[in-house]
């Protein structure tokens, strides 16, 4: 059996908390991921536009199997391209602790930690 080891994307987590420091977050609900998160037509605009440089600061987790200008490989979404949501931050929390992602797990903790402080 291959198992598809997920690491931490020490980058978007940096992005991630200077996004929060700069309170550029929505502090919405668990349940409102499904209608926050892009939509593969918004994904494919923010990279026709910006880049995979850009695009995987927005994903916690890489698949290093996977091509760096492969969407498949950008893993654990946190935000809508602009800013941090809560419920995708704690929707990638939940999925890296069921997955035992352990570094993603710790690493989106610590942003949720954060938005916490600020609510």
């Amino acid at each position: 059996m291959n198992l598809v080891v997920v690491k931490l994307n020490a980058r978007a987590f940096d992005h991630a908390k200077k996004l929060v420091e700069e309170r550029q977050v929505v502090l919405d609900d668990r349940d409102e991921w499904s209608e926050h998160r892009p939509s593969a037509e918004e994904e494919n605009r923010y990279l026709e536009q910006h880049g995979f440089a850009e695009y995987r600061k927005w994903y916690l987790g890489e698949d290093d199997e996977q091509n760096e200008e492969n969407k498949g490989r950008y893993k654990f979404p946190y935000g809508d391209f602009e800013k941090v949501h809560r419920c995708g931050v704690l929707s990638a929390e939940s999925r890296a602790g069921q997955y035992k992602h352990t570094d993603i797990e710790l690493a989106v903790a610590h942003v949720h930690g954060m938005l916490e402080e600020l609510s």
